[in-house]
This record gives C-alpha cells, sequence and structure tokens, in this order.
C-alpha cells in the first residue's frame, strides 16, 4: 500500500517535495509521543512533525475543541466578528510581553514572517532587511529571499535587499573561537561597521534558535546588545518564534527572553506548535507598527474558528500542565543523556540546546567537516530502531534534530537516547 502511495505521489506532486527514508514513510494515527504507520509499526516521535504536535498527538482536550467547534461553525474569515480568535489573541498579546500589542492571524509560519516583513517596511519605508547567516523563515517569496541557508533557498530574486549579519552560529565561523563575550562583541562589532555602509535598514529579523540550521544559537544576550545598536538607529527587531516560542527551550517561554535586557521585540512571529498540528501562524506586533498599513487587508484562512479553538484549548493545557517546565526538567536530562553517549562516537562534534530542542552535529571523525552521509544514516537507523527523529544544519553542517512533544516523559526520554546510542553505533560513527 505505501509503495502504491509513493507512486502516486511521485505522479502528482512536485519533484522538489523533500521526503524522508529512502523507504518513505505513511504515518496513519499517533497517541501522546507516539505514531504509527500503515504497517501498524509504532515509532516514538522525537520530531512532532517538525515541531508542530507540541503537547501530545491525538491531545484529547484539543480533539474536543475541535470537535464541537466544527460541530457549530468551521469557517467565516475575519470580515465577521469571531469570538475564538479575539479570546486566542487575548492570551497571546498578554503572554508575548509587547506593550500594546496587536495580533494578525494567520496560516503558517511563512506567511507570518512574510506579514511581519510588510509590516516592517511598511513602518520604516525601507526595503532593506537584515538577517542572520545560516537562517530560516519560510519558503515564500520574500521569505525566501532573508533566508540564510541556500540549501533552502531556492532563487536569489527578491523583493527585498537582504544584508547577512554574524552571530547566530556559536561553535563555527570567524568568531568561533572567543569567548563568550567577546564573540558578543565581535558580533556587534560587525553589525556597527555594516551599518556604516548602508541606508537605515527596516528591521532584523532573527530567529532566538536557528531551526533549519542544525538548532544553533549565539550566547544569552547578542540580540539585546544588537538591539540596543538597532534602537539608537531606529530599525526594528523582529523575533521569529516558530520554532522556539510556547516553552520549547524551557528556560524561557519564547526565546527571545534570553536576550531582553533591553526589552521585547518589536515584532514577534509564531506558528507550528500552537496548533498542536492545525495550521495556525500569526504576528505580534507594537500597535502603532501593526496599524501603520494604509489599505485594508482581511485573511481568509487565518483565525478560522476551528483552528482558533484547537489553539486556545492547546495553550490552556500547554500552561495549566507546566509544560515549559517540564521541557527544561526533561530536556535537561535528555541533552546530558545524549552528551555521555556522544562521547562513545568520534563523529559526533557536539550535542547542543535547550530544553526539548536539541542538535547533535555529526562529522567525519577525525575532522571538522560535515557528514551529511553519516546523518541520512543515522536517520535510517534510528527509525529501524523505532524513533523518528529530524536532521538539518547550514552548508558546513550536518545534524539530527531532536524536538519531541513537551510532554515527553523521563522513561520516554531514556528510551529515545538508548535508541539514538543503537542508531549512531550501527551506522558506525
Amino acid at each position: 500500500m505505501s509503495e502504491d502511495l509513493l507512486g502516486r505521489h511521485r505522479a502528482v506532486l512536485p519533484d522538489w517535495l523533500a521526503l524522508y527514508y529512502a523507504n518513505p514513510l505513511e504515518l496513519t494515527h499517533g497517541e501522546g509521543r507516539h505514531v504509527w504507520d500503515a504497517e501498524g509499526t509504532r515509532y516514538l516521535d522525537f520530531f512532532g512533525g517538525i515541531l508542530t504536535t507540541m503537547t501530545a498527538h491525538a491531545l484529547p482536550e484539543v480533539t474536543k475543541a475541535v470537535s464541537e467547534q466544527a460541530g457549530r461553525l468551521n469557517h467565516s474569515s475575519t470580515l465577521y466578528l469571531n469570538r475564538p480568535m479575539v479570546d486566542l489573541a487575548e492570551r497571546i498579546a498578554k503572554l508575548s510581553g509587547i506593550p500594546d500589542a496587536r495580533v494578525f492571524f494567520t496560516t503558517s509560519g511563512t506567511e507570518a514572517n512574510d506579514t511581519a516583513l510588510l509590516l516592517a517596511t511598511a513602518y520604516r519605508r525601507s526595503n532593506q532587511i537584515l538577517a542572520m547567516r545560516n537562517s530560516y523563515h519560510g519558503r515564500s517569496f520574500s521569505a525566501v529571499g532573508i533566508t540564510g541557508n541556500k540549501s533552502w533557498s531556492p532563487t536569489s530574486l527578491s523583493p527585498l535587499q537582504t544584508l547577512y549579519v554574524h552571530g547566530g552560529v556559536r561553535t563555527r565561523g570567524p568568531y568561533a573561537d572567543l569567548d563568550d563575550a567577546g564573540f558578543i562583541a565581535a558580533c556587534v562589532a560587525d553589525l556597527e561597521d555594516l551599518l556604516g555602509h548602508v541606508r537605515a535598514p527596516a528591521a532584523l529579523i532573527a530567529e532566538p534558535v536557528q531551526g533549519v540550521g542544525g538548532f544553533t544559537s549565539p550566547p544569552d544576550g547578542l540580540y539585546a546588545a544588537f538591539r540596543e545598536v538597532l534602537a539608537e538607529r531606529g530599525i526594528l527587531w523582529i523575533a521569529d518564534e516558530v520554532q522556539t516560542g510556547w516553552g520549547r527551550t524551557g528556560d524561557h517561554f519564547w526565546g527571545w527572553q534570553a536576550h531582553g535586557q533591553h526589552g521585547p521585540p518589536d515584532i514577534l512571529t509564531f506558528a507550528k506548535g500552537i496548533g498542536n498540528g492545525m495550521s495556525i501562524g500569526g504576528v505580534v506586533a507594537r500597535a502603532e507598527i501593526m496599524n501603520c498599513l494604509d489599505s485594508h487587508s482581511i485573511s481568509t484562512f487565518g483565525g478560522t474558528q476551528v483552528t482558533m479553538a484547537a489553539g486556545l484549548a492547546n495553550l490552556m493545557y500547554l500552561l495549566e500542565h507546566d509544560l515549559q517546565g517540564n521541557a527544561r526538567r526533561v530536556g535537561g536530562l535528555l541533552i546530558e543523556r545524549l552528551r555521555a553517549v556522544a562521547e562513545q562516537f568520534p563523529g559526533v562534534r557536539e550535542v547542543r540546546g535547550r530544553g526539548l530542542m536539541i542538535g547533535v552535529e555529526l562529522v567525519k571523525p577525525g575532522t571538522d567537516d560535515a557528514d551529511p552521509d553519516a546523518a541520512a544514516a543515522v536517520l535510517e537507523a534510528a527509525r529501524e530502531e523505532g524513533l523518528l527523529i529530524g536532521k538539518g544544519g547550514g552548508h558546513s553542517t550536518s545534524v539530527l534534530r531532536i524536538a519531541p512533544p513537551l510532554s515527553l516523559t523521563v522513561a520516554e526520554a531514556e528510551e529515545g537516547a538508548a535508541m539514538l546510542e543503537r542508531a549512531l553505533r550501527s551506522s558506525r560513527l
């Protein structure tokens, strides 16, 4: 059945639509932190639909909210008052930390970032954008144009002029050998030098932890130091929280809070985990920025009733069960367990991350060179063990990406670490 589905997939969908595994996997259902394929094989899910199944598969509270709302009304567009949308917007505005916040809902993180770029460029009357090297911000024309990872940026054409800044990757690049304070100082000096050569950009967009780039991050405080430089020139700061939001990093509810010494970002984008699999994205911004557009707009599907009901139920479950705290506790144990595993394998360069957002960087043993073949082999071997993980990295890195639902238990963390250890061993790293 899966072979037939694969043939149909290839016949009707684009060649560039990526599939994991030499024998692609059809998932049919899930529960908690586990999913099942069409043959009935159970897997421990350490990737959550690319960090999207945030709480649990088939969470009863979300399923109930979706079912009840679907029984009343699925959709009306934003042309009509929408109580579930207002309810969720009020909670997100308060949680964002942005004063006088307004919220606009979209259907994806890509669309959220696209909207943030529209707001920033309109507000500042500039089409220049500062972005981070090794970054990823989505697949729309404008989001591709600011993505600093060529593996995910299929064209150099763009409606924006993008300038790339150092700092998103701590352990590689020209400043890797500096201590944290020196690293931040060097990156700030680079930013100041760059700004001395160009007209005033509209904004800096940055992921607090780079997702597709391999779960890399700068020292805490880098973006606060950047913000001080930017604020002096009126340049906005957009925090792309599509992957880091909702407590996934454990230490903070938002990734920007590790860099919050000079206050919150001007604009925050979110998506993925808030819907627990439903299509929700959005933008939070100060009212003066959100309201700067001088023409009408709507969203046909952003904020639709059934997705808002799902998002509200999911958010309340996360807060009431302190899943941020669970990510901090269980994620900390998992990181330490994986670091102990990594010591056995010369092909593992680094285990990094915070909370339940963990990267395992692979290299050719005895070198600092990326080993994408090893990453592909470990991905396959982990599947054979019953573990689903992701992969990523920039032009010089190969990284296994680990991001389970935030309700992961200690026993499941230990089980997953043992599975990955066996996968690394069978791949002869």
